[in-house]
């Protein structure tokens, strides 16, 4: 399951990063959505939530925290951020490698009521 998320995580292709660790990576979007559009993708190659399995529940988890982290080194986390990830064709997953769209700096128009 070759990427172009593994080609980021390998240095193989550049990226405005804006965190690293040894289980996940931070970057800024190249096709922002919004003021400040950064994606979270663990090291880790997991196709998307749908392909998750208990094994990765520990992972997971440091993913939902790792998001939050972001978002305050973004300074957007007192204001307000919005996290979006898509699964599969129907729900617009375009890079079959599992990551979070931190969206904000700014307000965003709600999308569920």
């Amino acid at each position: 399951m070759s990427t172009i998320f593994k080609k980021i995580i390998d240095k193989e292709i550049p990226a405005n990063i804006v965190y690293e660790d040894e289980e996940f990576l931070a970057f800024h979007d190249i096709n922002p959505a919004a003021k400040i559009h950064v994606l979270v993708i663990p090291k880790k190659e997991i196709k998307n939530l749908d392909d998750a399995s208990e094994k990765d529940l520990e992972l997971l988890g440091k993913l939902q925290l790792t998001v939050a982290k972001v978002a305050r080194i973004l300074e957007i986390a007192e204001e307000g951020y919005r996290v979006v990830t898509n699964i599969n064709k129907n729900g617009g997953q375009e890079i079959y490698h599992i990551h979070y769209h931190i969206l904000g700096g700014e307000p965003l128009g709600m999308i569920v009521k």
